[in-house]
């Protein structure tokens, strides 16, 4: 597994971002694990969350200019992610989005850097259903910009639907708009990190049983 896939799920655990148990999801399954970016709530957790996704992205080769954080959660992780590669020398415009249109001051929907003529990075925690992604592509193309591709911390690799197909959300997305959509760790990952220490042999097996239910059935 590479370093930043590891580190991330490392970090994720420690922060209690990454939780095994009894989860009920918005879609009403349940779920042995759950996975809350909300839970890097530091100065230092962002940033170490940050580098696992500047890895992550420089490790594809993707060719953008600029990063977009949907609302809510890619604000934060967008603008961490902005400051990481500054650190890395590399200073990348950064935009976002908020969730209603503001009719006062600057006014619009549109906060940060214009995307007219960019090439824009979407950076996100997960993608479920796809609704926040598609939202987002709307409207970074009304505003003048081209998707790059997407970036997200966590890829659980499930079926929107599995009865109808087990192509899972991300890679519906993927497929709908042509677009690379990156995850810094997988379900697989998960599998194999926790496949490697004793410890976590229970929630092991439970994360197979989900994966047979709602993924893929052959893990990697």
């Amino acid at each position: 597994m590479d370093d930043h896939r590891s580190r991330f799920l490392q970090l994720a655990l420690d922060a209690e971002a990454l939780r095994f148990g009894e989860f009920t999801l918005k879609s009403g399954r349940n779920s042995p694990y759950f996975f809350n970016a909300g839970r890097f709530d530091s100065g230092g957790a962002l940033s170490a969350l940050a580098a696992c996704y500047a890895d992550a992205i420089d490790a594809a080769n993707v060719d953008f200019d600029l990063l977009f954080g949907p609302a809510y959660k890619g604000i934060p992780l967008a603008t961490a992610l902005a400051c990481e590669y500054a650190r890395r020398g590399r200073d990348l415009p950064l935009a976002f989005n908020r969730k209603e249109a503001k009719a006062h001051g600057e006014g619009g929907t549109l906060i940060g850097a214009p995307l007219d003529g960019r090439r824009v990075l979407i950076v996100d925690d997960v993608i479920t259903a796809g609704t926040a992604i598609r939202e987002a592509l709307a409207l970074i193309g009304t505003a003048g910009g081209t998707v790059a591709g997407i970036v997200i911390a966590l890829d659980r690799q499930e079926a929107v639907d599995p009865a109808r197909s087990r192509r899972s959300a991300t890679e519906t997305v993927a497929i709908e708009h042509g677009l690379p959509v990156l995850a810094i760790a997988t379900l697989d990952d998960l599998l194999a990190f926790t496949g490697a220490s004793a410890g976590f042999s229970a929630q092991r097996e439970r994360l197979l049983a989900y994966r047979a239910a709602y993924g893929r059935p052959d893990p990697a």
